[in-house]
């Protein structure tokens, strides 16, 4: 057997970008955080992305003094303020809404707040709300057009396509 990556929470969706082929994971976590981790299409893999020493880009166990030497912090993290528990998602490879191409779109399920990230030339990533959803997020989707859809959970679930707005 071999490990890929570990020190992951509760990774809960993950997708890999059809253009580049790097890697997406939203990892749920414990008390305080959110996260979105990262790994590059040219990584041989192992890395360890911090959980149970870490959440979010703080120390948690034990909670000051940790040393996150050699280990790969999220490239995007949101407090408990925001949500509750981080639905990945994938990035906008589509065509129907141009202002969106190459955001990765992430989400909450208990806040229905819908982010697009992109990266900086620095290799970081910032974030804007594009929306708020009047439902829980469960999922995305992405079509083989690269179109992405939302899923929602509940006895009324539904599938919704991400499309420009009116």
């Amino acid at each position: 057997p071999e490990i890929w990556a570990y020190g992951l929470r509760n990774p809960w969706r993950f997708s890999f970008d059809r253009l580049t082929g790097d890697l997406f994971v939203g990892d749920v976590g414990q008390d305080e955080w959110e996260e979105i981790n990262f790994q590059p299409a040219s990584s041989p893999g192992g890395e360890n992305y911090g959980w149970r020493l870490m959440e979010g880009s703080d120390c948690y166990d034990p909670p000051t003094g940790c040393d996150p030497t050699g280990l790969v912090l999220p490239v995007l993290a949101y407090d408990h303020s925001l949500g509750c528990a981080v639905i990945g998602g994938f990035r906008y490879r589509g065509t129907q809404v141009p202002g969106l191409d190459g955001q990765y779109l992430y989400a909450d399920y208990c806040s229905g707040l819908i982010w697009g990230a992109t990266p900086d030339d620095a290799g970081g990533w910032s974030s804007t709300v594009l929306l708020q959803a009047p439902f829980s997020v469960s999922s995305f989707g992405e079509g083989p057009d690269g179109e992405l859809y939302v899923l929602s959970y509940g006895p009324l679930g539904s599938l919704y396509q991400v499309s420009p707005a009116p």
